[in-house]
């Protein structure tokens, strides 16, 4: 369940520079009140309902600032959990449970929000062999733990940023003067560079989807912002000689529509951007 960009490096990093964001030179609050030998122990409890995620980030973040802090009652990722729960138990320094309290609380709210948000999406598509994408619409400097949660969620995660994939989008398509220009341009470049890139291209009607077969180049065509009913043709238009994915405002309402469409794909931006965080507190241990 821990995608390949989540790393020691890359979580340090992240803890580092979120920590500096909101200690800098201390936890004044914690420093003037409470002794540096105390130890207390402090429970995680769920004021909400749904999919958690951000258990193994918590942990990193609580041995970040108390290297010996120990953990009981460990809900793992993934876990369907409800309002009243207790799903996770930590003892260790008072300082650094109080220090870490609002990082962990941040991380662990949103990334169980997502994960949430996209395993009620995939309920919806368990008919069709669709598999549901999330998308760059991400918040800077969080995507990787919106990415991850995507994936506890048991969502797919698109290409991470702009380095690992081609997407040739509307706007690259006009500037470049048709998607046949765009997609011999962009063979060119992947020639010259050496680079083992797949190519996508967003097409908007059938018209499009048409050039985009006739290249012979591309691997995944998008359809944009087309009805279910335009899709299926689609599809049908393509039969299996590139990938397909839908994208483009789709919603509860239609998502099902869509899949039945026979699309091997579905972005959805509003995974990473429009999740409703569930609400988590830290408690002490009386």
């Amino acid at each position: 369940m821990t995608p390949p960009y989540i790393t020691p490096q890359s979580l340090d990093q992240f803890i580092e520079q979120a920590l500096d964001e909101d200690i800098r030179d201390g936890d004044h609050s914690s420093l003037a009140s409470i002794s540096a030998d105390a130890q207390n122990g402090a429970y995680l409890l769920m004021k909400d309902s749904g999919v958690i995620a951000g258990m193994e980030m918590a942990k990193v973040i609580f041995r970040k600032l108390d290297p010996e802090i120990k953990f009981s009652e460990v809900v793992e990722d993934g876990a369907v959990v409800k309002k009243g729960d207790v799903i996770m138990r930590v003892y260790g320094k008072s300082r650094a449970i109080l220090s870490a309290e609002r990082l962990v609380l941040n991380c662990m709210q949103r990334m169980s929000g997502i994960a949430t948000h996209t395993q009620h999406l995939n309920a919806l598509i368990s008919a069709h062999s669709a598999r549901l994408l999330d998308t760059r619409k991400t918040t800077p400097n969080f995507r990787m733990m919106q990415k991850w949660a995507v994936v506890i969620g048991g969502g797919v995660n698109h290409r991470y940023g702009l380095f690992d994939m081609i997407m040739l989008k509307d706007n690259h398509i006009d500037f470049a003067g048709g998607i046949a220009n765009a997609v011999a341009a962009t063979v060119n470049y992947l020639a010259k560079t050496g680079k083992d890139l797949k190519i996508e291209v967003e097409t908007r009607n059938l018209d499009e989807v048409q050039q985009a077969i006739d290249t012979g180049k591309v691997d995944r065509i998008m359809l944009d912002n087309m009805t279910p009913a335009l899709m299926k043709e689609a599809v049908a238009l393509i039969n299996g000689r590139s990938e397909t994915e839908a994208s483009g405002g789709i919603t509860e309402s239609t998502i099902e529509a869509v899949a039945a469409s026979g699309v091997d794909y579905i972005s959805v931006g509003a995974l990473t951007h429009s999740a409703k965080s569930l609400d988590i507190s830290l408690k002490a241990e009386k």
